[in-house]
């Protein structure tokens, strides 16, 4: 018999962070806690208020059934959440973890004996040019390989004049650049901006336009100079055909998968499965979870074999995070088996 109950938590950013949606000072995340046995299951459901599709007013309402209910067992349980795809993402991290030989390793492997490395890509938060000028000097001198810029927030012609001036030092051999517009351009300004963006040989922009445009993106991606990835485009879409429909119509050339945002391993199964049968790039970034999700998302996302470099660089932006093995050197994530987890709530 298992019991479950849940918890909220709030993290704190060391220095507040820009998005186009605004600056983000703190992060409400939930955990679902199983117990069956004297043994412990913990799954992050890391809700992201403004951007998830579960943030409804329900929602902790939904997470109440779902630990009232939790020995209808996990399929049930994820389809009963499909509106809630950060609880779907809890619920698989939690099982996992309960049924695992050690509840922070739900995915074994070679990463977690601390035998192997991710590449991920050094994050460059929106801010003033001073500020992104600095974060892009210090992701080079910690030795990462690829970068990803923000853009959008401040005037267009500084955000190419910070990127023009880390080409002309480093080569796309030396350094990958990718930056992420967070739907800020407009689809009638979209393409011009692509152009000027693609003679710094960009490895890709994530979603240059808001989702939902779906004919305006599909034409972009069709002309576009430089290879679109589909983020946000991808949050509530739901059904398998769905999925499938949607990128056949838009047909990206990357999509980029938050498991918290996309119902967790098995919605991200489902978009990389049609992604590799429509020949799309895909890489795996976490969602401002604290470090019990990222470790899970990292686990995971080693287990998919990709050499790309991921999106999982996150664990290192909250005062309040808690201690784990994760470790970022080189522009490389690792996990150190002698540092334990550090879980009191």
């Amino acid at each position: 018999m298992i019991t479950a109950n849940y918890k909220q938590y709030i993290l704190n950013f060391k220095q507040p962070s820009g998005t186009s949606r605004g600056i983000l000072r703190t992060k409400e995340t939930w955990f679902i806690i199983l117990e069956e046995d004297n043994k412990k299951g913990i799954g992050e459901c890391g809700l992201f208020r403004g951007l998830s599709i579960d943030d409804k007013p329900n929602y902790e309402e939904k997470l109440l059934w779902v630990c009232k209910n939790i020995n209808l067992g996990l399929s049930e349980l994820l389809e009963a959440s499909k509106e809630f795809p950060s609880i779907q993402m809890g619920l698989e991290m939690a099982f996992k973890s309960l049924e695992a030989e050690d509840s922070f390793s739900i995915f074994p492997s070679k990463f977690t004996k601390g035998e192997a490395q991710i590449n991920i890509n050094g994050l460059i938060w929106m801010g003033s040019e001073a500020f992104m000028k600095k974060q892009i000097e210090d992701k080079i001198k910690a030795g990462f390989s690829c970068i990803k810029m923000k853009i959008g927030a401040i005037d267009f012609e500084t955000e190419i004049n910070l990127l023009k001036s880390i080409r002309q030092s480093f080569s796309k051999t030396d350094i990958e650049l990718r930056v992420d517009a967070n739907g800020a351009f407009s689809p009638l300004e979209a393409l011009e901006k692509l152009k000027r963006l693609s003679v710094l040989e960009l490895h890709s922009i994530e979603q240059p336009i808001k989702q939902g445009q779906i004919e305006s993106m599909a034409k972009l991606c069709e002309q576009t100079p430089l290879p679109i990835a589909l983020d946000e485009e991808l949050i509530g879409v739901f059904s398998v055909t769905n999925k499938a429909q949607l990128l056949q119509t838009i047909n990206p050339q990357y999509i980029i998968l938050k498991p918290t945002l996309v119902g967790g391993f098995k919605g991200s199964d489902e978009w990389i499965n049609l992604a590799e049968k429509n020949n799309m790039g895909w890489w795996i970034t976490s969602a401002l979870e604290s470090n019990i999700g990222l470790n899970a998302i990292a686990q995971y996302t080693f287990k998919k074999k990709t050499t790309m470099p991921q999106g999982l660089g996150t664990g290192g932006l909250f005062t309040n995070n808690f201690e784990s093995p994760l470790q970022v050197n080189n522009g490389k994530l690792s996990f150190n088996k002698n540092v334990l987890f550090n879980f009191n709530l």
